[in-house]
């Protein structure tokens, strides 16, 4: 499990700066009126603007024209990687999908949470990294500072608490090597 970062800000308030809030306005305009509506061969106009607004992206990876992606800047995919129909990379934190991995459709990427034992519940984020060649099955959910092992098999519906080793198959809540 990776380590967390914590965002001490009083209760309520942005952890987000006003030029970072203004970034994440003109990501959501761009996504929603140039992309989201393209057809699936439109990938490397999709990787384009993904690229324009900071994500890290090598080789050739796969992006869905509906996949969801909360802060660009804070994704890396690389060669052949997948981010499927519906599938949601909530990104307050760093998240990086390795060569030929699949993040199919409906799962979810979650690297934020918050503090329950603070009075201010701040926001916690940890990084979620996807290994070469892992599969994370339909409507997962990835809790933050998860690392899916190379070769990973994640079940459909499947709720990730902890690591999982390379070349595990996992599935249930909470998710459990089969």
């Amino acid at each position: 499990m990776q380590e967390m970062k914590t965002f001490h800000a009083p209760r309520y308030a942005s952890p987000w700066s006003d030029r970072e809030r203004v970034a994440l306005l003109l990501w959501e305009l761009c996504w929603k009126f140039l992309c989201s509506w393209t057809p699936k061969p439109c990938n490397p106009w999709r990787l384009f603007w993904l690229q324009r607004f900071g994500a890290k992206i090598s080789g050739q990876p796969f992006v869905h024209q509906n996949a969801r992606i909360q802060i660009p800047w804070n994704l890396t995919m690389r060669d052949r990687a997948c981010l499927g129909n519906g599938a949601n990379a909530y990104s307050l934190g760093e998240i990086e999908i390795h060569e030929q991995a699949t993040v199919a459709q409906e799962a979810y990427l979650c690297t934020g949470t918050h503090d329950f034992s603070h009075p201010d519940q701040p926001l916690q984020v940890g990084k979620i990294i996807v290994g070469e060649n892992a599969f994370i099955g339909a409507r997962a959910f990835i809790l933050p500072g998860i690392s899916i092992g190379k070769n990973a098999v994640v079940g459909a519906c499947s709720v990730v608490t902890r690591d999982v080793p390379d070349g595990a198959r996992v599935a249930g809540n909470p998710a459990r090597v089969l």
